[in-house]
């Protein structure tokens, strides 16, 4: 059977989406984590798998449990993080697992389903338009030396994404690549996903929160 992880960070203000401030507070740029992250809940529900897997920073919502199992995040680098999460799914499923974050709520279950490696590759990478990369998949992730494929891979910069894509061919591993997408990191990538998928809560709360800035009376 198949496994789908999401790698999330509980939307409190002031430790997520700090990149949304300006011009939103902290506050509501935390609203708009939560609803990229109940998006991104939403679409991993509605695709076949065997096992769900929230990988979560903080503390879980009731909400977020259903069709879940939730566990904590490893303490490190993302790039720690991203092992243990890959480790602690294939110790309950044996099958192909794919991971992602919780920044591109435009996700779908089709490209879910495209994001689970088969027969024909050992992995998969979908590239993020700022240089990282929004979802990786791994075929057998129990016979593979995990530390050895992510361990030190550098994280957060504009080549993270075919840095991470040597590592995994250099491995041996034959990857496909997913379509890319853009993460939501600022106001203007916030802007674009929510003019690419309109009909998800974040571009609702996205829109709402624009059209409140829109009304505040200008102050002299």
């Amino acid at each position: 059977m198949s496994a789908l992880i999401v790698l999330a960070k509980a939307p409190v203000p002031g430790r997520v989406k700090t990149r949304l401030t300006p011009p939103f507070t902290p506050g509501e740029a935390a609203s708009l984590a939560a609803a990229a992250l109940e998006d991104t809940l939403q679409a991993v529900r509605e695709t076949e798998a065997g096992l769900r897997l929230l990988a979560l920073d903080g503390a879980p919502r009731t909400e977020w449990q259903q069709d879940f199992s939730v566990v904590p995040q490893a303490v490190g680098g993302l790039d720690r993080r991203l092992a243990a999460a890959f480790e602690a799914a294939a110790r309950r499923d044996p099958g192909p697992v794919a991971l992602v974050g919780m920044d591109t709520p435009q996700v779908t279950p089709d490209l879910l389903r495209s994001c689970l490696p088969t027969g024909e590759e050992d992995a998969t990478l979908g590239l993020a338009d700022d240089g990282g990369f929004w979802s990786l998949g791994l075929r057998q992730p129990r016979r593979l030396d995990l530390p050895a494929l992510l361990f030190d891979v550098p994280m957060s910069t504009d080549h993270t994404g075919a840095d991470q894509l040597r590592r995994l061919r250099a491995a041996g591993l034959r990857v496909r690549l997913v379509p890319a997408l853009r993460d939501v990191d600022t106001a203007e990538d916030g802007e674009h996903v929510a003019a690419c998928a309109p009909q998800t809560r974040f571009a609702t709360r996205f829109r709402l929160l624009r059209q409140q800035q829109l009304d505040l009376p200008v102050r002299c």
